[in-house]
């Protein structure tokens, strides 16, 4: 996170508290369709969960997770890996499109937030959240705010709200003062939800 993020972040006292408990930003470099695969493991799983199953398909794939290495893999070891054959569809569309067109954050750099997903949704399996998830983590855009994720506006209730339910209106003029670098905000209100 550069420095500018950091003061203009550091101007909310609660996010500033975040800025000193976390730092999300350790994170394995993965590449874009290995991330992409791990948005899909992680749709409407819980943390804990999510990071079991996707060690158990990174271990079927021999740590190898290329569109090539996900459609030849062995559907039912997929399956006994933990994916459903729903999300093993999923993974597999994805692979065909990262075959067809270039997803990479240098194919993708002229498009706009909403274009992006907008291509991204066209693929059987890749909804709102998880084009989402790909702006964020791999594209490193800077505004985004997902508020689709349950986390994240649980996350929004307990630290501005003291639990209470909010509306998207309101977390949206709660996360105003964080623009242009909401992304750099989700991370800290993801760490904070999952330390709890």
């Amino acid at each position: 996170m550069n420095d500018e993020a950091h003061a203009v972040l550091r101007e909310d006292p609660v996010m500033a508290g975040l800025l000193d408990r976390h730092d999300p930003y350790v994170e394995p470099d993965w590449s874009e369709y290995e991330r992409l695969c791990i948005s899909i493991i992680n749709q409407q799983l819980s943390t804990a969960s999510a990071a079991a199953v996707r060690e158990r398909v990174f271990e079927v794939l021999e740590g190898a997770v290329t569109p090539e290495s996900v459609l030849a893999a062995d559907e039912a070891a997929l399956r006994d890996a933990g994916l459903s054959g729903r999300k093993v569809e999923y993974v597999r569309n994805a692979a065909r499109a990262f075959q067809e067109n270039d997803y990479t954050r240098a194919g993708l750099a002229g498009h706009s937030d909403a274009a992006v997903v907008d291509l991204l949704t066209e693929i059987k399996g890749i909804g709102e959240w998880t084009a989402r998830m790909y702006l964020l983590f791999v594209l490193e855009r800077p505004d985004v705010l997902p508020l689709g994720d349950l986390a994240v506006r649980r996350g929004i209730e307990e630290l501005y709200a003291g639990g209470d339910e909010l509306t998207r209106a309101e977390m949206r003029e709660i996360a105003e003062p964080w623009q242009p670098y909401r992304s750099a905000a989700t991370r800290y209100i993801w760490a904070e939800y999952e330390s709890d």
